[in-house]
Parts: C-alpha cells; structure tokens; sequence
C-alpha cells in the first residue's frame, strides 16, 4: 500500500494578509526564543517584528511566497530585490511541517520567481545558531561569501548564482 504525502503549493501574498502575518509572527517568535535560549518576553516579538518589518516584502521592493502542505498552512519565504540581485529573509516551516520538503519548496519557489524579474544571483545572511537552515542552504547550492551586510544579527552570508535554462534544452 502506498501512501500519498501531501503536494506543496506555493502562492505570492502580501505581508498584511492574515496567513503571512500569523507566519511572519511565528517565525519571529521562533527567532527570538532560538537566540535568547528561553522563552520569549511580554511585547519581545512585537519588537522585533517592528524592528526588521516585512512590509517591504511586496512590490516593487519584493515578495512573500507563502506554502502549503495539502490545505495547511506551513510556511514562507520572501524576496528584498536589489540592485542586480535580491535577498532571501524570512525562510520559515511550521515544526509539524518539517522535514516533508518544505524548505526546498520554498526556495524553489522563489528562486523561479527571482528567475522570472532577471535576477542572476541570491544573498542571505543568518545566524550561526540556525544550523539546520544552513545546512538547507547548502544542500541546495548556497554557498558561503564574505560578508555583505552587517546587521546585528548577520553572521553567515551565502549566495546563489541563478541557472537558467538554454532555449530548446529539455
């Protein structure tokens, strides 16, 4: 017998929408706890979601790329478009969701969305104690740069150059 696993879907959304705000909480949330190594404090996560705001996560500054896995809601990722390139932030799998292949979605997901606007490469920057979105990042082709911000929390810096597909190559 065989079992069907749930597809992932992706779809572009804005920050204000309820889902990608519950999202953009959660990831927060889960920022916050993972740095401080303790639960987050009264009014902590609503300052950190208003000190890096992903309103700029639309048009024409970027995107939302928000998952689903069958009909629940599991995860986001987002675009900063730059100057030849863009920035990958807020990479986010709901806990129930791991481990299914969200990650990949997702960034397949915005990597063909980045395709698609021209871009040629994309950055991020994370913290060392996310060690499982590194080694996420890695599996799928980012490698490490120097660095090319310097944010507070910044303290790994990756790139990918974009492949595209010769016309009339399968």
């Amino acid at each position: 017998m065989t079992t069907v696993r749930p597809a992932w879907v992706t779809a572009t959304i804005r920050p204000d929408h309820p889902d990608a705000a519950l999202l953009l909480r959660e990831y927060m949330t889960e920022m916050v706890v993972r740095y401080h190594r303790r639960p987050a404090r009264p009014g902590e996560v609503d300052d950190a979601l208003a000190e890096m705001p992903s309103d700029d996560l639309t048009p024409p500054g970027g995107l939302l790329v928000v998952a689903h896995h069958g009909t629940d809601l599991a995860g986001c990722a987002g675009l900063r478009w730059q100057s030849g390139w863009a920035e990958l932030k807020r990479v986010f799998v709901r806990p129930a969701h791991r481990g299914a292949g969200g990650g990949a979605a997702l960034l397949a997901a915005v990597e063909r969305r980045a395709r698609a606007a021209g871009v040629h490469r994309i950055r991020l920057d994370t913290r060392h104690d996310l060690v499982e979105a590194r080694a996420l990042y890695a599996r799928h082709g980012y490698v490490e740069i120097p660095a090319y911000s310097h944010g507070p929390y910044a303290e790994h810096w990756y790139e990918k150059q974009l492949t595209y597909a010769r016309e009339g190559a399968k």
